[in-house]
């Protein structure tokens, strides 16, 4: 592309004025500045990666989708689908996991089947868990879509974590085949609670974005 001729009175332009010095440089300290703006060129352009919504989407027998910033994917657990966490000094401060659920045959409804069904969820996580203290369940919501909650505490590499899953179906009748999210929290001012894991911070966007379908 042309450059756009100039008046006299408005020159010389910065790069003239700096090319005779730019010429005269040692040619590895040219290389120096030339690898420095490369680096500050990369640092900028992972900065404003970090800063867009990134999204992720299952599909399957229970398809789900959300998005997340913030957070980084990392190599899912076995019995999860994904998992994307945010590490600090290397040890976890969030971490948001999605793994398939599946309930037993039931009657009636699935508000009552999911209360009975988190009583074994509950023992499981207290096999899984050192340290292990339930704080708190009971019903909740996802997108407007009824689901079922567990409050805990929980030590990981020992270290004091807050977690919050969440058991989640389709609103559909007789509905069996859905999907457990882990959320996990080290404690802090945003995050006093268990009760409180996925309310604000880097963990509530993947919530509010979940979505079946």
């Amino acid at each position: 592309m042309a450059s756009i001729p100039l008046k006299p009175e408005y020159g010389p332009t910065l790069g003239e004025l700096l090319a005779p010095r730019w010429h005269a440089a040692p040619r590895l300290v040219r290389a120096i500045v030339l690898a420095a703006g490369v680096g500050l060129l990369a640092l900028a352009v992972g900065g404003a990666l970090t800063l867009e919504n990134a999204h992720y989407a299952h599909g399957g027998s229970a398809p789900f989708s959300f998005s997340y910033r913030g957070l980084y994917r990392t190599a899912p657990a076995a019995g999860e689908y994904v998992q994307v966490q945010r590490l600090a000094r290397g040890r976890l401060e969030d971490s948001f996991a999605v793994g398939p659920l599946r309930l037993p045959r039931y009657t009636g409804s699935l508000s009552a089947e999911l209360p009975l069904y988190a009583a074994s969820y509950i023992d499981g996580l207290r096999h899984r868990y050192a340290g292990f203290v339930l704080r708190g369940e009971g019903k909740t919501r996802v997108n407007t879509v009824p689901a079922y909650a567990v409050a805990y505490i929980a030590q990981i590499a020992s270290r004091t974590v807050y977690g919050r899953d969440i058991l989640l179906l389709p609103e559909q009748p007789g509905a069996r085949v859905g999907v457990h999210i882990v959320m996990l929290s080290a404690p802090r001012a945003q995050v006093k609670s268990p009760l409180l894991v996925g309310t604000s911070g880097v963990l509530e966007r993947p919530l509010e974005t979940f979505t079946f379908g």
